[in-house]
């Protein structure tokens, strides 16, 4: 695993102008429900298959369902999601809601599965008012 987010991270310094990684982020599996509490702070989530990762700034982790192999270019994408996170909250980028920080996060997932013909639509369902709303501060 320290060799994907190695490469990956290497990725993303070039072709986002991210800042290079400096300490490795922990990496977790979990069961799918767990991942959605983690997420939303509660275990009684209903859209449980909609949370697909999550990066705790705070213990630097990144955490991954348990079905995760990284076997496609999309299940990479998720990984790529949430390297940006952590190579966020290492570069000590501020972000005026949570939203904002997935601007940044969504356009690197979009350009990784670009090269491989896919799409963040084709691939999670998510077009592009969604990704608005999932980018945007909204107040």
């Amino acid at each position: 695993m320290i060799e994907i987010v190695v490469a990956l991270s290497i990725w993303l310094s070039a072709s986002h102008g991210l800042a290079e990684i400096q300490s490795m982020p922990r990496v977790r599996f979990l069961d799918q429900r767990q991942v959605a509490a983690l997420r939303y702070g509660r275990a009684d989530v209903a859209d449980v298959d909609e949370v697909v990762a999550v990066y705790d700034p705070v213990t630097r982790t990144i955490v991954l369902p348990d079905t995760w192999d990284g076997g496609d270019p999309a299940d990479l994408s998720v990984l790529v999601h949430e390297i940006v996170h952590h190579l966020q909250r290492e570069a000590g980028t501020l972000h005026r809601c949570p939203e904002e920080a997935e601007a940044r996060a969504y356009a690197a997932q979009e350009r990784w599965l670009s090269q491989f013909g896919l799409s963040l639509e084709k691939s999670f369902g998510i077009d592009a008012f969604s990704l608005k709303l999932r980018t945007n501060c909204l107040w």
